[in-house]
């Protein structure tokens, strides 16, 4: 059982380091979207790529409220953030109750 304990924290923590990366790659998106950047560049390319089947997803479920203010960004931010707090910490619950 320990060693099943030991490989759940390590999935657990590649996990929120995938979560951890998808937030920043969302910071990196909202922050183009405020500028004017050039759509032909690459790291653009991937920002958009990467992030708009999220923001897709979350923009048909949400109403558009608050003057036409995309706010797919903080609902998937906040998605994100549960995400990893969530599997974080039931991964150490397991990790306590298999490892003992």
């Amino acid at each position: 059982m320990f060693v099943m304990a030991n490989l759940l924290i390590a999935l657990a923590q590649v996990l929120d380091y995938i979560l951890w990366a998808y937030w920043w790659i969302l910071l990196g998106r909202v922050v183009i979207s405020w500028v004017s950047a050039d759509p032909d560049n690459p790291i653009v390319r991937f920002l958009y790529m990467a992030t708009e089947p999220v923001l897709a997803r979350v923009r048909r479920m949400l109403p558009v409220y608050a003057g036409g203010f995309d706010l797919s960004p903080v609902v998937v931010w906040i998605a994100v953030i549960f995400c990893s707090v969530f599997w974080f910490s039931h991964s150490m619950i397991w990790h306590i109750r298999l490892g003992s």
